[in-house]
C-alpha cells in the first residue's frame, strides 16, 4: 500500500509560505518564553507514575527540540512516519511537535487500540517508529506497544516514557532530553503532510493524512466560530487523537499562543476541580458531557471560563439535543463527520442548538461577509457531503466516497449521513449517521466486524451495538460463558471496548 504521507492533496490556494504548526509554537516562544505553555493533570501519577509538571513556552521548546534530536539521532529520516500512542498528559504535545520539527509525519493512534488494532495501523502507514509509556493506569503499554512493533516490519524504532521500561524500548523523558535549540537540517513545508489519523468506512480501516494548512483552516473554523479570546488558556478533557479533538485542542492552543491544560478522562471530581480554577478562558469537551456540568451549575460563576467547545462525535442528535442552560457561558458545537471534517455552530441566546444551511460556511457565522471556512452540500442520494480546504479528499479516493463535482465545483466528500434540505428554510436536516457503522465515543466499528467476531467465538455468541445517549451507541455482548469470551478475546488483543461488552452485568464495571 502506498505510503499515505504522499496522498495528501497539494492543490490549494494557500501558499508554500503558510505557517506550519512548529511555527505558530515558535512564535508563540519568542512573543513570551516564560508564559506556561502546558500543564498535567493533577492526577498524572495515578495515570502514568510520574509527577504532574508545568512548562513554560522556553522549556517546552527546548524538550521539543531535544527528542526532535533523539528521534534524528535514532537514524529516523525526515517524511517517515512516526506513531504516538499517549494519554493526555503533556508528553503528548512535546512528542507530536518534535516530530514534526525533525521533519516527520505523526500518526496519532487511540489508547484504547491494543496489539491487533496496533499492528494494523502502523501496517497501514508503514510507520518507522512508535512512541508510547510504560504504563496508563493498570494497562501495560510498554508491552502492548513492543509486541505490536513485533508483527511490523517497517517500525525499527520504540520508543517510551515513564519507567519500567521493557527490554528493546528506547527510554525518552523530558527533562534528561531537553536542550538547546539545535539546528535542524530539514526545512518544514506546510504543503507536507503533519498527522496521520484513522477512519473507519464501509471498506474498513482508512489512512487520513492532513498538512498544516489543513489543520489550521480546521482549528481556525473552531476559533473563529466560538469567539473565544485571540489569547485563550484552554483546558482541555479530549486526548487529541482525532482530527476534530487535535484541531480543536492543539491548533486553537498554537493559534492562541497561551496555555493547555490538560485532562485525564474519567474522574469528575477531578475535572470539577480543574474548572473551578481561575486559569482557564475555554473547555473543550464532548458535548453531552458539557450539557451535564452545565445542568449541574459545574460551570459559571466558579471560574473565568467563557467558552466552551462541545464535540459531537453524533451530529445527528444536535437538532434534538437539550437547550445549554448556562447564561454565561458560551456553547459552541462542534459536529464532527468522522474524520472527513467538522462543522462548528454557536448556540442561539436562548441555548438551543443554531440551525445550519446548506452553501457556503463561514465563521463566525452571526458576522455578516465573514471568513469562509468550508461548504455542505446535500448529494442527490440524500446525504451530506464536505467541502473545503480542511476536507482530506484525495483520502476518500480508494473508498468511492469522493467525487469531483460537475460545474467546476471542487471536489466533495460524502460523510454518508443521511440528510435533507428543507425548502422553506434552506436548513439542512441530518437525520441518521453511516449505515453499517456503529460509533462509541472516539472509537468506530463496522457491524459485519461484530457479526464476523460473534460467529469466531461461538454459536451462542452474540455481539451487537445498542444507542447510547452519551457515546452513540455501546457494545453488549452475550454468551454462555462470559469468561471464556472475554479471556478470549483480550489475547486476541481486541479493543477492551469489545472485551468488556461481555462482562457479567451482575459484576462490579
Amino acid at each position: 500500500m502506498s505510503d499515505p504521507a504522499h496522498s495528501v492533496s497539494h492543490n490549494t490556494a494557500a501558499s508554500a509560505a503558510s505557517p506550519t504548526l512548529d511555527d505558530l509554537f515558535r512564535r508563540a516562544v519568542v512573543r513570551k518564553p516564560e508564559a506556561v505553555a502546558l500543564v498535567d493533570p493533577p492526577n498524572k501519577q495515578r495515570v502514568s507514575a510520574q509527577t504532574p509538571t508545568r512548562l513554560t513556552y522556553a522549556e517546552t521548546d527546548r524538550a521539543i527540540s531535544g527528542i526532535a534530536k533523539q528521534f534524528i539521532d535514532a537514524g529516523l529520516p525526515p517524511g517517515s512516519i512516526l506513531a504516538i500512542q499517549l494519554p493526555n498528559i503533556v508528553e503528548f504535545p512535546i512528542a507530536l511537535l518534535a516530530a514534526i520539527r525533525a521533519g516527520m509525519t505523526v500518526a496519532l493512534l487511540p489508547q484504547l487500540w491494543r496489539q491487533s488494532e496496533l499492528a494494523n495501523a502502523l501496517t497501514r502507514v508503514g510507520a518507522r517508529a512508535l512512541v508510547s509509556l510504560g504504563r496508563i493506569e493498570l494497562v501495560d503499554h510498554g508491552d502492548l506497544a513492543m509486541n505490536a512493533a513485533a508483527e511490523v516490519f517497517s517500525v525499527r524504532q520504540v520508543f517510551g516514557f515513564g519507567t519500567n521500561l521493557p527490554d528493546g524500548m528506547t527510554q525518552l523523558d523530558i527533562a534528561a532530553h531537553a536542550s538547546a535549540e539545535f539546528d535542524f537540517p530539514h526545512k518544514l513545508d506546510s504543503r507536507q503532510p503533519a498527522i496521520v489519523t484513522f477512519d473507519v468506512t464501509a471498506d474498513g480501516l482508512c489512512a487520513v493524512p492532513r498538512n498544516h494548512i489543513q489543520l489550521i483552516a480546521g482549528g481556525l473554523a473552531v476559533m473563529l466560530e466560538s469567539g473565544m479570546p485571540s489569547e485563550a488558556n484552554i483546558l482541555s478533557t479530549v486526548t487529541p487523537t482525532s482530527f476534530g479533538t487535535f484541531v480543536s485542542t492543539m491548533v486553537t492552543w498554537l493559534l492562541s499562543g497561551r496555555s493547555l491544560a490538560l485532562h485525564h478522562p474519567g474522574d469528575l471530581q477531578i475535572l470539577e476541580q480543574q474548572i473551578a480554577s481561575p486559569h482557564h478562558d475555554v473547555l473543550v469537551t464532548p458535548a453531552p458531557l458539557a450539557l451535564r456540568l452545565a445542568e449541574a451549575q459545574a460551570l459559571s460563576g466558579r471560574s473565568s471560563l467563557g467558552h466552551v467547545i462541545g464535540l459531537w462525535r453524533t451530529p445527528e442528535r444536535v437538532s434534538s439535543s437539550e437547550q445549554w442552560r448556562d447564561g454565561k457561558v458560551s456553547l459552541t458545537d462542534v459536529l464532527l463527520f468522522g474524520e472527513i471534517g467538522l462543522v462548528a455552530a454557536q448556540r442561539l441566546n436562548d441555548g438551543s442548538p443554531a440551525t445550519i444551511n446548506v452553501g457556503v460556511q463561514c465563521a463566525p457565522r452571526a458576522v455578516a461577509n465573514s471568513r469562509s471556512v468550508g461548504e455542505l452540500v446535500v448529494t442527490p442520494k440524500g446525504t451530506l457531503a464536505l467541502r473545503g480546504v480542511m476536507i482530506p479528499v484525495s483520502s476518500y479516493q480508494r473508498t468511492g466516497q469522493s467525487s469531483v463535482s460537475l460545474n467546476d465545483a471542487p471536489p466533495q466528500v460524502d460523510s454518508g449521513y443521511s440528510a435533507r434540505v428543507n425548502r422553506n428554510t434552506n436548513m439542512i436536516e441530518i437525520t441518521s449517521p453511516p449505515g453499517g457503522i456503529f460509533s462509541i465515543g472516539g472509537y468506530r466499528f463496522l457491524s459485519k466486524d461484530l457479526e464476523e467476531w460473534s460467529k469466531r467465538l461461538g454459536s451462542d455468541t452474540m455481539l451487537t451495538a445498542l444507542p447510547d445517549q452519551l457515546n452513540g451507541h455501546r457494545l453488549a455482548g452475550r454468551a454462555q460463558d462470559m469468561g471464556r469470551v472475554r479471556e478470549a478475546l483480550g489475547e486476541l488483543g481486541l479493543n477492551p471496548l469489545m472485551v468488556e461488552a461481555f462482562r457479567n452485568r451482575a459484576e462490579p464495571a
